[in-house]
């Protein structure tokens, strides 16, 4: 076999995907989830379940969670990270803060941050809050 340059650019580029094939998330199959049997995790005033995580047939990272989050709680400290996300309010009150701007939202409201924008979320509720994120693009 001659080895141009041609084929030796392309060898490049196919070996350079090979590592990165190999760590992605596994593909997501269609599939439903039945809420009481996702598994609940806890981590001081928040509750979480993990809904399903992968990377769909065209190839984009999918993530979907559910938290539960006590009054005057926050999932963790404003933050920034390249994976896009979308929110679902069901219950509660939250205070989303994006990219300096607070805005409080109840149920129904939904909210999108944008990759890379600072970022976090209080419940300023008396009750629990109830939401659902989706991560697009990369994890987050």
């Amino acid at each position: 076999m001659d080895l141009t340059r041609r084929k030796a650019c392309l060898a490049l580029v196919l070996l350079s995907r090979v590592s990165a094939w190999a760590s992605q998330v596994a593909s997501l199959v269609s599939k439903t989830y039945r809420f009481d049997d996702l598994p609940v995790t806890r981590e001081k005033e928040a509750a979480y379940r993990h809904i399903l995580e992968g990377r769909t047939r065209t190839g984009d990272y999918l993530e979907a969670h559910e938290t539960v989050l006590e009054p005057n709680a926050m999932p963790h400290p404003p933050h920034r990270h390249v994976g896009e996300e979308m929110f679902l309010i069901s219950t509660g009150i939250l205070e989303v803060t994006i990219a300096g701007k607070r805005t409080q939202l109840g149920p129904g409201s939904a909210f999108f941050v944008a990759s890379n924008e600072e970022h976090s979320i209080r419940n300023v509720g008396s009750t629990a809050a109830q939401y659902f994120g989706i991560t697009l693009g990369q994890e987050a």
